[in-house]
């Protein structure tokens, strides 16, 4: 269900539930129900297919094909994940970020986009990474502290990872104006979360975006969870409400449904690139694992909540609706974990073998001329790292 800028609703709390307390002190809080007339869905929980009017063109015309390469791209992309938690927990990365649970928001906005896109990701799209064709070991360097981003992001028009919460959709914005005004038709989206949503950036973003009309698809992922704050100590309404305000259409997709996640997205991209102005999209899914790894989850939100989402898994989802079609067989299910499995190893086995980053290579790409004061701190490393060397020798 769509929401015009000239629709006025009551503001009321998310449908996520109640408010609930954080620290220490783990909350219970109601779901969304998979009949929430607000959450496009296309498949239930249960795999089932559901009709939906407004958005049914966009992947009626789906092949079996299709559908087994975005169950391929889920499985793959949690494979991956997991690979890079254990990772961490083994001291080879100093931190990483997981999507379990949000693969569908992803992988099915992820093949919405057209290769002359350009995306703007915050520091978990891991999964539309594995879209864009970023090889997922080079996601891996700056986690382990060996570069800043491992691709070029012209190479994939996707941009580097981005830390500093919601600063992207500025990024994403300025660079839409610049597509409309190089009268290009295509598109750019930026990722960023519920938490990132209640930042100043992001409500400068939606103006600029309004006022000009750029092309660009604002896809926010909430997995109710900013670190240990929930949504609704964020915001009286549903996410998607607040596009109403800035004057451009607002949508809320079950984040679990990878069929809902790509027609959805393909609609505001569609949009975007017939010149009708920005659009925001909120994934309602939810964050399986910790924020991070230095985070503990069981602080802050109880068991129950936890295992209602584990029965709306996104992959499980998919491969109900497979199964039920006769889409897939157990070969493919066996071919795929292989796959899997052998993804794992090339991660771990790249991981390792990352060489240490050159020590100067900070000073460079620092000014475009070079700099005295840029010499002068080069040259007092230098000795720093000398002085090591020389400590050495003495013994």
């Amino acid at each position: 269900m769509t929401v015009d800028s000239s629709a006025a609703r009551k503001p009321r709390r998310s449908a996520a539930g109640k408010a609930g307390t954080t620290g220490t002190k783990r909350t219970t809080r109601t779901t969304q129900k998979s009949t929430d007339p607000e959450l496009v869905q296309l498949l239930t929980p249960e795999g089932k297919r559901v009709k939906n009017a407004e958005y049914d063109r966009y992947v009626d015309g789906i092949t079996p094909d299709e559908l087994r390469g975005l169950y391929r791209d889920m499985v793959l992309t949690r494979r991956f994940d997991a690979e890079a938690t254990a990772l961490q927990r083994q001291g080879e990365l100093g931190l990483w970020a997981s999507l379990l649970g949000q693969e569908a928001a992803q992988i099915g906005s992820g093949r919405a986009l057209r290769d002359d896109d350009y995306v703007f990701p915050t520091y978990r799209e891991h999964g539309v990474a594995w879209c864009r064709g970023v090889d997922p070991t080079n996601l891996l360097g700056m986690f382990r502290g060996v570069n800043n981003g491992g691709w070029d992001p012209n190479g994939n028009n996707f941009h580097l990872y981005t830390i500093v919460i919601g600063s992207q959709t500025l990024h994403a914005t300025g660079y839409a104006m610049g597509v409309a005004k190089d009268g290009a038709d295509s598109a750019v989206i930026a990722y960023f979360g519920d938490g990132a949503s209640s930042q100043g950036d992001v409500a400068e973003s939606f103006t600029f975006s309004a006022v000009y009309n750029a092309p660009v698809v604002f896809f926010c992922q909430n997995n109710q969870w900013a670190i240990s704050e929930p949504t609704e100590k964020q915001s009286r309404v549903p996410l998607y409400q607040r596009a109403q305000g800035f004057g451009f259409p607002g949508v809320r997709v079950d984040g679990n449904d990878v069929l809902a996640c790509l027609a959805v997205t393909k609609w505001a991209l569609e949009r975007a690139r017939d010149g009708e102005g920005p659009t925001l999209v909120e994934a309602f899914t939810y964050r399986m694992g910790a924020h991070t790894t230095s985070d503990d989850p069981s602080r802050y939100r109880g068991d129950e909540e936890r295992l209602a989402w584990e029965a709306k898994d996104p992959i499980l989802r998919l491969r109900r609706f497979l199964e039920a079609s006769n889409h897939a067989d157990e070969g493919f299910f066996a071919e795929l974990e292989a796959e899997s499995e052998a993804l794992g190893r090339r991660v771990r086995e790249a991981v390792r073998a990352m060489p240490d980053p050159d020590h100067f290579a900070i000073f460079e790409n620092v000014y475009a001329d070079g700099h005295a004061l840029v010499d002068e701190e080069r040259a007092q490393f230098a000795a720093y790292q000398a002085s090591f060397a020389d400590a050495e020798g003495g013994h």
